[in-house]
């Protein structure tokens, strides 16, 4: 794959198509072909048209997306604008000082808790982010917080269950 690329690359075209680049590549060559791609984009303004089922390529090299099903243009446009639409849940890790108290906020759902660290999920159509973080910190002493939106993948079956693509 990464000749094919280089090979591709010899005439320094101003439009690359590329099918499925990380196919078949190891974790760490793919995220060597990942950065070299956007290195191209950037340096040279390629405009890079990219094929692929691997939404962690379109996740990691992609502003713009246009996706296709059954032959229909479902989409066109940022792929933060389909996670706002399609995908409103949340999932929050955090860590905190040592406490008994148990975490209560109103809409957010406590998976797991113990006295040093708890994962909530909330949805954000109903409670923001920073008042999930707000209401948090007057209960518990927070030290770190990891938060984590649906993974492409649902997002992206979401969307075609809506649309009724299958």
């Amino acid at each position: 794959m990464r000749c094919e690329i280089a090979a591709s690359l010899l005439h320094r075209p101003k439009i690359l198509f590329l099918d499925e680049p990380t196919i078949g590549l190891d974790a760490v060559s793919k995220i060597t072909v990942r950065q070299f791609i956007k290195e191209l984009n950037k340096q040279y303004g390629t405009t890079v048209i990219l094929t692929t089922h691997d939404m962690q390529d379109i996740e990691a090299l992609t502003d713009r997306i246009l996706l296709i099903g059954k032959g229909r243009l479902l989409y066109d446009g940022g792929l933060m604008q389909i996670r706002k639409k399609y995908s409103s849940k949340f999932i929050m890790s955090v860590q905190y000082e040592y406490t008994k108290n148990k975490i209560n906020i109103e809409n957010v759902e406590v998976l797991e808790q113990n006295e040093q660290r708890a994962v909530l999920s909330f949805n954000s159509n109903i409670i923001k982010l920073q008042d999930v973080i707000r209401y948090l910190t007057m209960q518990v002493n927070v030290l770190d917080i990891e938060v984590d939106s649906s993974p492409i993948e649902e997002v992206i079956a979401k969307m075609y269950q809506d649309m009724k693509i299958e």
